[in-house]
């Protein structure tokens, strides 16, 4: 592989929310080697002259639905996987040419994608994946209607959750789950907007049944994600070592308390609930289903003040589904009147790696990270909607080592 060598390179620290002046990064075998102050030597390196402009690390996007191509999950169910794959790639590629060189998928995805991004063979960021989300029956990754007696699809196609109940039946759906290389397991631990027959405010999952999803997580040393709105769902998961709560759009005060206590880690989805406001019913969602949007639209936006308010580390999320997810930088300018423009960075970045259990490993510009990095034209710690209009401002995209982009 090319050894590579930015020059005359701002380089953003995210951890520390500075600029790091006039310096050079080595990038070798897919990983960064060095970053100096000083002149690297290297008479075979790639040079790429950054002229004073901004280098920072390839963004984290911790809340996607890769496979899902349209809102309409009862559909997506009975579609081909072929299909839904190869609809997949399309979306891949879209979030790369955003910045976004790592995504965490929370249902759907499975090693099949994430194998052929690695492989480059599909076009698009590093996928980490749930495989399917475990639900009870009735919860939220149960898509038969109230009065569907049998399913038309099979839980082992184009879905993004599977159907377990009781301890045993838990046990064994985690441990397939893991057999198949889930990179985290995902819980469906309260009600949803999508799901056609439970409500968004009921809780979902036995604290027994959750306890052996989380044992297995832990024994397999990888983390779980849980899907919960309200607090009486959020405030019984994290004591019981969950790691990151997804949306969290009804907490309290409590789960402030418990999110500090226990060192977790919430992912607003903000712009999910704005895009299926306006156009979730155009796109494909059933009009009932869109409805549910209104439970908590407007709630998301004040659990996003109350977090940072209390100061609880948070993940960079979307969530979007379907042609959609072309709205997934302006989560940005959903959050930026509430969070520090540093913090928001630190969401999008390093934040993503300490929750995965990865510090180091991406989201910085530091020795032994991996070599995704972007150029921007512009300092995103003076203004975080630079993030959001890669078509100008960003210059390059550089994925372990490998260019995607470079307009320089």
């Amino acid at each position: 592989m090319t050894t590579t060598r930015f020059i005359n390179a701002n380089v953003i620290d995210t951890r520390n929310g500075q600029v790091l002046p006039d310096r050079q990064v080595r990038v070798q075998d897919g990983r960064i080697v060095a970053v100096s102050d000083t002149a690297l030597e290297g008479a075979d390196d790639q040079v790429i002259d950054v002229r004073g402009r901004y280098l920072m690390p390839g963004m984290v996007d911790s809340h996607v639905h890769v496979t899902a191509i349209t809102p309409n999950f009862a559909l997506l169910e009975t579609l081909s996987p072929f299909y839904v794959g190869a609809k997949s790639s399309e979306l891949l590629k879209d979030m790369l040419m955003r910045g976004f060189t790592t995504v965490r998928d929370a249902g759907g995805a499975d090693h099949g994608l994430a194998s052929a991004l690695e492989e480059d063979s599909l076009i698009g960021p590093r996928l980490m994946y749930a495989g399917r989300a475990l639900s009870q029956t009735g919860g939220h990754a149960d898509m038969r209607g109230a009065g569907q007696q049998t399913f038309e699809g099979c839980f082992c196609c184009a879905g993004l959750g599977r159907v377990c109940d009781g301890v045993s039946e838990v046990r064994r759906a985690a441990r397939d789950e893991i057999r198949k290389g889930a990179t985290q397991l995902k819980i469906m631990a309260s009600g949803g907007v999508a799901s056609p027959t439970d409500r968004v405010d009921s809780t979902q999952f036995s604290l027994e049944e959750i306890d052996a999803i989380v044992e297995e997580a832990t024994a397999a040393n990888i983390h779980t994600m849980a899907h919960a709105y309200t607090a009486r769902a959020i405030n019984r998961l994290i004591p019981r070592g969950v790691r990151t709560i997804e949306h969290g759009n009804l907490m309290d005060e409590e789960s402030c308390r418990l999110f500090l206590e226990h060192g977790a880690y919430l992912t607003p989805t903000l712009i999910t609930y704005d895009a299926l406001a306006r156009e979730g019913v155009e796109a494909g969602m059933a009009e009932h289903l869109q409805r549910k949007v209104y439970d908590v639209l407007e709630a998301g936006h004040k659990a996003l003040a109350m977090a940072q308010e209390h100061g609880v580390k948070m993940l960079y999320g979307s969530d979007l589904l379907g042609r959609m997810q072309r709205y997934q930088l302006d989560e940005f300018h959903l959050r930026k009147d509430v969070i520090p423009t540093a913090e928001l960075l630190r969401s999008a970045t390093c934040n993503a790696a300490d929750a995965y259990g990865h510090s180091g490993d991406f989201g910085e510009v530091i020795p032994g990270a991996r070599g995704d990095l972007l150029v921007l034209e512009g300092n995103p710690l003076d203004d975080i909607t630079v993030l959001t209009r890669p078509e100008e401002q960003l210059l390059l995209i550089m994925k372990a080592g490998k260019l995607y982009k470079n307009v320089m």
